[in-house]
């Protein structure tokens, strides 16, 4: 039978990892959600800036009336859930601009009249997609460096 040495000192060094883990992965997803924010309000229309205001991220849910890019959900909690949104209560046309809108006839005051719809100018899915890798590597990194650290000390 073979004897583990120091099982203490290891038991308490793995009691420590999932804390320390926490506190790097969440600045780790905070630094990723940055980037790709920042991203986004470089590539967004800038008419009065409303929309490009309206750009951010939060840990847990959006505000009301957001368009959600990614909720990123970690193992380690609830309290790792980061969202990355555009658009809020007045600038509700966030879907608009970065998808489009298709010809349709209006209704209404301007009813019978052609409306020719409006180009897609995507922002949000492509500066996630820009993004995607380096934010997992971010995280990656986070995880491997709290294991260092718990390891180390």
């Amino acid at each position: 039978m073979a004897k583990i040495l120091n099982l203490a000192r290891l038991d308490r060094k793995l009691k420590r990892l999932p804390t320390v883990a926490r506190e790097r992965i969440r600045l780790g997803m905070e630094e990723a959600a940055d980037e790709i924010v920042a991203m986004m309000k470089s590539l967004v229309p800038k008419d009065s800036g409303t929309l490009r205001d309206s750009i951010g991220w939060t840990w847990g849910k959006a505000p009301k009336g957001s368009m959600v890019m990614a909720t990123a959900k970690g193992s380690l909690g609830a309290d790792l859930t980061l969202t990355i949104y555009a658009g809020n209560s007045d600038a509700y046309y966030a879907r608009w601009v970065e998808f489009g809108t298709a010809g349709h006839t209006n209704a209404g005051k301007f009813a019978g009249s052609d409306n020719p719809g409006t180009r897609a100018q995507p922002f949000f899915y492509v500066s996630w997609r820009a993004n995607k890798r380096a934010a997992k590597r971010i995280v990656r990194k986070a995880s491997r460096d709290a294991a260092k650290k718990v390891a180390a000390g």
